[in-house]
């Protein structure tokens, strides 16, 4: 990382106007007294000044080195102001990081330099202690920068991230959580990078809670399949029945997270348990489309398992509306569930709604958390989000199934 801004190359040959006659050793002192050097001092500066601008940097900083053990020089806050502008220049010119930081900090705090000129060196010493691995100095100036609006998203990064590279993982999620809330707040998108600094320091934390809190906020605004993976990884590991296995599954299929041939497989076959053969030919036909199926045997059962669920879905559907008209004259609201839910299997997400909507009216549910949930999927397919999310929310009894709201919530809100 190169700073070239932070004394400008065509400062050099102007730097010294202001005592120029004592430059070229006229007078002891500058006409003005805030700017007097004495001539041995004013001497040594010129000489200085020559080598750099002649490109011998190591000559020049010899002679600053020498100006530096004066005692004259130290007297005069001006020669140190410009002793220090030229040790700045010539130590960028060749890189020298590690000395440059504490003359630019001199030089920074001196009475000679304007406002313009402070607030580029704070955003420059922020940069300059962060490539020198100096985290708590390069927060420092970072935060300075931030608080006094003279550094913007790159500045925040970099104080973030030395939150992170020295170790204080509390820190830096209380500081990329601020950021990434007021960015939400303000109607905005949290930047990525916040999130997965969050994300890491969690984990360094062995955090599990933070750690899927963060990777929730991730699949809402930055959805990929590995973030998807994890948070459904530890939803499966909590299901004990087949029916909400089968929630599990729909929700993984509709993420993209499904791989594994018998998933595919597995998913199907309690698709037609549960009266949803639509779905379950969706599903495989979708899976063989896509080559999931590599094994001879593993692709002969999904054939098996397709053919099952379209002869099925063939004898359904000519009943179907009678069906539905027979579970509405029912007291209790199972059967129309069961209607809706086939109805949902081939893609009919209105009617689905509907019917689901009504068994959920009548009461006496066998599972009203789990008609709920549906009643969620079926309004977000149908892209009705606002009354997805008031159904999921309306999810409740069963911790699994709750979980499983949860997160449809966020694929709901999510931006993929």
């Amino acid at each position: 990382m190169k700073f070239k801004s932070i004394v400008a190359a065509a400062a050099l040959g102007a730097m010294l106007v202001g005592a120029a006659s004592v430059l070229h050793v006229t007078p002891a002192y500058a006409a003005a007294p805030s700017k007097k050097i004495s001539r041995p001092v004013a001497l040594k500066l010129q000489a200085a000044q020559k080598a750099i601008q002649a490109g011998n940097y190591a000559a020049g900083e010899a002679v600053l080195d020498q100006v530096s053990a004066m005692p004259d020089a130290h007297k005069s806050p001006y020669a140190m102001h410009i002793l220090n502008q030229l040790y700045v220049f010539a130590y960028e010119k060749t890189q020298n990081y590690s000395k440059l930081a504490p003359k630019l900090e001199a030089l920074r705090s001196d009475q000679y330099v304007t406002p313009a000129q402070r607030q580029q060196f704070t955003v420059a010493l922020a940069q300059i202690y962060y490539q020198l691995h100096n985290y708590p100095k390069a927060i420092e100036y970072g935060t300075q920068a931030l608080q006094k609006h003279y550094a913007g998203a790159a500045m925040q990064t970099l104080v973030g991230q030395s939150y992170y590279l020295q170790g204080n993982w509390k820190q830096t999620i209380a500081y990329e959580r601020g950021l990434a809330n007021a960015a939400i707040k303000a109607g905005q998108k949290p930047s990525k990078q916040s999130l997965q600094l969050i994300q890491s320091s969690c984990m360094k934390l062995h955090d599990q809670g933070c750690l899927l809190n963060a990777l929730e906020q991730l699949v809402v605004y930055y959805p990929v399949r590995s973030y998807w993976q994890y948070l459904l990884f530890q939803t499966f590991k909590s299901i004990k029945s087949d029916a909400n296995l089968l929630e599990a599954y729909r929700l993984a299929f509709a993420v993209g997270v499904m791989q594994q041939a018998h998933e595919f497989n597995t998913y199907a076959e309690l698709a037609i348990e549960a009266g949803s053969p639509g779905e379950a030919e969706q599903v495989l036909t979708a899976a063989l489309k896509n080559n999931v199926f590599t094994d001879p045997h593993s692709k002969a059962k999904a054939e098996r398992i397709l053919s099952d669920a379209q002869k099925r879905a063939a004898s359904d559907q000519k009943t179907l509306s009678h069906t539905a008209a027979l579970a509405a004259k029912q007291a209790k609201g199972d059967s129309d569930v069961r209607v809706g839910l086939a109805y949902y299997g081939y893609q009919h997400y209105h009617k689905a709604v509907q019917l689901i909507t009504q068994g959920i009216a009548k009461g006496g549910l066998t599972r009203p958390a789990e008609a709920h949930l549906l009643l969620g999927i079926a309004q977000l397919k149908a892209g009705n989000k606002a009354a997805a999310l008031n159904a999921f929310d309306s999810v409740k009894g069963d911790p699994t199934l709750q979980r499983l709201a949860e997160l449809w919530s966020l694929k709901a809100k999510s931006a993929g």
